[in-house]
């Protein structure tokens, strides 16, 4: 038995772990976001008026943000079903097209930043949003970075196939749980600073 034939027979018995490692890291975001949803809904319960005069929630743009972030959930679902056909030029244009959904999802943020009128630092409602959204945000343009990874990546010949593909389903993974976090932020942030 040689050295290579050994190699193979110890990939075949043993699972890939880097899609194990994603998961617990994102367990452990998970936890994270967790901490500040947590922290959100304290200072809501212990606050009179929520979101404090002079903080109001614009409810118009982040609604198409989220429509185009969500959207893009199932954009990037299309190229792993591309490359399960070992079709990686159409793996290639959807991942092109979420990643071009993500930097709009960025681009709306960034502006609603810009017009909100208050800061991180006019009180606590305004604190906790700049710090939820600016930490997701920081997940978003982290996704960009993995999807335009396995972009470039899928120039070399022959790296990513119908059996080969587990760095475009850790991106795909990824991209799912910034889409969860966000529909969980956007219905805490925005829509129940309605009621």
């Amino acid at each position: 038995m040689t050295i290579a034939t050994t190699n193979e027979h110890h990939e075949e018995h043993h699972p890939d772990l880097r899609v194990w490692g994603l998961l617990t890291f994102l367990a452990s975001e998970s936890l994270m976001f967790g901490g500040f949803f947590a922290t959100y809904l304290f200072f809501r319960g212990i606050t009179d008026v929520w979101p404090p005069e002079g903080t109001e929630v614009e409810l118009f743009l982040p609604t198409i943000n989220t429509i185009i972030l969500v959207s893009s959930s199932f954009v990037i679902h299309l190229g792993d079903v591309a490359i399960k056909k070992n079709d990686v030029k159409g793996m290639r244009f959807w991942y092109l097209v979420t990643a071009v959904m993500g930097a709009i999802f960025l681009a709306g943020q960034v502006f609603e930043y810009a017009t909100l009128g208050y800061g991180l630092t006019t009180n606590v409602f305004s604190n906790c949003f700049y710090i939820m959204t600016g930490f997701h945000g920081l997940h978003v343009f982290v996704g960009l970075l993995l999807i335009l990874a396995v972009v470039w990546r899928s120039h070399q010949p022959g790296l990513y196939s119908a059996s080969k593909h587990t760095f475009i389903e850790m991106a795909e993974i990824y991209w799912h749980f910034v889409d969860i976090i966000w529909i969980v932020l956007f219905t805490l942030v925005y829509i129940l600073s309605l009621f």
